[in-house]
């Protein structure tokens, strides 16, 4: 299966934006909102997005979206096209569009987001990254559509285990500390989450973790190592292979793009 993007754009704010397409468009279009609300009409249907929402648009499909009046919001949007990608994914063969809540939304939003950046900076082999990354974000997408919405007490429990990392993510997170949080068993914890969520519980924890370094890196005057040092890192070094690891690039070349401090 060959993937050709067409365009990666992110949307964000109270700016106005409308945007549609034609029974001739020859590409498909992969939404994820990262908060806020929008609204589509796909085939003259009303599809309103909110945070978490996936929608996968099929190309020669007539639809049409816009902002709500004062309601701002965030989403990114893929435009691509495909040489017999229902061979391998099954949703690519789909006729009509597809929304998914999605229980990977951390997951799959890093991805989108890494998407733009390389789509932006043109990093050397961009367009093959991209192309994985999309691959990846729509196989995740299959795998969901293929097991159906996760029942409210899995879908609950995840979203406590997500809340005390978010607390105490600077700190050792082990499946001991979130079986306490769900009164479950360790192991049992840490299947639901990852079965949940696409992640383990330390991939997530260093997600958090490496989503803050990037903008303290971006946004303070710290130095590299107090920064892996505030995030729990002990090993400065342990702290630069997983930057790297995650965001493509070392911490330095954040670093570089740092706002000037203020007198």
């Amino acid at each position: 299966m060959r993937l050709q993007i067409d365009n990666v754009r992110h949307d964000a704010g109270p700016v106005k934006w409308y945007e549609e397409a034609e029974r001739e468009s020859p590409v498909w279009t992969l939404i994820l909102v990262g908060y806020g609300k929008c609204l589509y009409w796909v085939e003259g249907e009303k599809l309103l997005l909110e945070k978490g929402d996936l929608a996968l648009i099929p190309d020669h499909t007539v639809f049409y979206g816009k902002t709500i009046p004062s309601i701002s919001h965030e989403k990114y949007v893929v435009t691509f096209s495909h040489e017999d990608g229902a061979s391998m994914l099954p949703l690519l063969g789909a006729h009509r569009y597809i929304r998914l809540r999605t229980g990977k939304y951390e997951l799959l939003l890093s991805r989108m987001q890494s998407m733009k950046e390389q789509w932006i900076e043109r990093h050397p082999y961009y367009q093959t990254m991209c192309q994985a990354l999309l691959l990846e974000t729509l196989t995740h997408m299959n795998r969901e559509v293929d097991e159906g919405e996760h029942s409210s007490i899995k879908y609950r429990h995840t979203e406590l285990m997500k809340t005390y990392i978010q607390n105490h993510y600077r700190e050792k997170v082990t499946k001991e500390h979130l079986a306490a949080v769900i009164e479950k068993s360790p192991n049992h914890a840490a299947v639901l989450f990852r079965e949940v969520t696409g992640q383990t519980i330390s991939d997530y924890v260093n997600a958090l973790r490496i989503k803050t370094a990037v903008y303290l890196l971006r946004h303070s005057q710290r130095a590299i190592a107090d920064i892996a040092d505030y995030l729990g890192y002990c090993d400065a070094s342990y702290f630069h292979r997983v930057f790297k690891r995650e965001t493509g690039r070392a911490p330095s070349a954040y670093v570089m793009d740092r706002e000037p401090a203020q007198l």
